[in-house]
């Protein structure tokens, strides 16, 4: 009997959740095929198994979350099934019976001496709940469970470790705290709200942020923007550019012009990036992610605008791949859309700027020969780490930017 154990999907994840298994417990499952969904502290993934044979019990169930590395499932793999023949016609139910009575599924040689016989008062436990229980000296038999059955899971487990830091008496809870208020529902965290929390608190208590504000007169740009989609909706695919593509555009374009900013601490050195990965803030459900637009600094508008396109759409749907989403050299975050005319937004280490965008404003400017116009207006703010960036290196970057978007033609080139 082999473990299927939590795998590490992302660099930055530290546990993962199972969102839902495709495989039930007896049925055969061949190696590289998809057997369950995992969320991260990103995406939903997919997990492969490593091996053909019979999936014999799951260890995890649906909603439940467990460490890297730890055993989620256990698979009889062919080998076994050929070569242990006691092992593989031993009936599923008495291998989960077998596997409740210690923390750690036994191995198949122990298996194969027949069944065992329980012991009269035995708890009704996850091998997880098991593991934390020893770990943190609990007693099970003072816990009550609320898995399936009565059965103790992990969050039991955590619970009674509360209980015990705080030197609380066991209680029900609706004895240990007050009842929530009418209309107010509680609803535990996610890995992804989890991780955005502490990387925000993180960076928001250990680098030195500093804004600048500037803004840009984008009225060209509208019509450049009006122009190309005119255009471009005659072709046989049509194509349309939204104000975001020459926000990214733009940003490249002052990042060659002031590479400066192009740069990330590193503890007692300064990385300076000669290529640009551009990071882009795309909202989601419960969260946000920013995908990654590699090598930014060859690409074409065109491209850019498609490969914006296939990642918001990837990352809508929960499914960028880590190299997706990681290895961002700067990050830039539009709020306009949603009518948000300025926002100041917090560094996403170990990057040293985020680029806050606002939205499009009609408002009235002065013109060359001193006649008072209707213009369309954007603010954008710079959130600058002032341990790579200095005020005026910051400064000539949102120059540049400014520059680049009110003669937007010089993006084309």
């Amino acid at each position: 009997m082999k473990q299927i154990t939590m795998p590490l999907l992302s660099p930055s994840m530290t546990e993962g959740q199972i969102v839902r298994w495709l495989k039930k417990e007896g049925e055969p499952i061949q190696e590289g095929e998809v057997i369950a969904e995992v969320e991260t502290d990103k995406a939903v993934m997919d997990l492969e198994a490593f091996e053909s044979g019979i999936l014999k019990q799951i260890l995890l169930p649906e909603g439940s979350r467990a460490p890297v590395n730890t055993p989620i499932a256990l698979i009889e793999t062919e080998s076994e099934e050929t070569g242990q023949l006691s092992t593989a016609h031993e009936p599923v139910m008495e291998v989960k019976e077998k596997s409740e009575t210690s923390s750690l599924p036994m191995p198949s040689a122990q298996l194969k001496q027949g069944p065992v016989e329980e012991k009269p008062q035995r708890i009704k436990s996850s091998p997880l709940a098991r593991k934390i229980a020893e770990e943190e000296g609990i007693d099970l038999s003072a816990v009550q469970g609320t898995g399936p059955g009565g059965r103790i899971v992990k969050r039991d487990v955590l619970q009674k470790v509360e209980q015990k830091k705080k030197m609380l008496p066991v209680q029900e809870p609706s004895a240990l705290s007050p009842r929530p208020s009418p209309g107010v529902k509680k609803i535990p965290l996610s890995l992804m709200r989890e991780k955005i929390a502490k990387r925000l608190l993180e960076s928001k208590t250990t680098i030195p942020h500093f804004y600048l504000e500037t803004e840009i007169v984008v009225t060209a740009l509208s019509q450049l923007r009006n122009e190309l989609n005119q255009y471009y909706s005659q072709h046989e695919q049509p194509w349309k550019f939204t104000y975001n593509d020459f926000i990214l555009k733009a940003t490249i374009e002052a990042i060659k012009r002031v590479p400066a900013v192009n740069a990330s601490w590193n503890g007692d050195s300064i990385l300076y990036h000669d290529a640009i990965h551009l990071a882009f803030a795309v909202a989601i459900e419960d969260g946000l992610i920013t995908p990654v637009i590699k090598d930014a600094q060859n690409k074409s508008l065109m491209v850019l605008s498609k490969e914006a396109k296939e990642l918001i759409q990837k990352a809508q749907e929960r499914k960028l791949s880590p190299e997706e989403y990681t290895g961002g050299t700067i990050t830039v975050s539009n709020l306009g859309m949603f009518g948000i005319e300025s926002f100041y937004a917090i560094i996403d280490p170990p990057q040293d700027m985020i680029l806050a965008i606002g939205s499009i404003m009609k408002k009235p400017l002065v013109d060359g020969q001193n006649n008072i116009v209707v213009g369309e207006v954007m603010k954008v703010n710079a959130s600058c780490d002032h341990r790579v960036i200095d005020g005026a290196t910051g400064a000539k970057f949102l120059k540049e930017f400014k520059q680049i978007m009110e003669n937007p033609l010089s993006m084309l080139v």
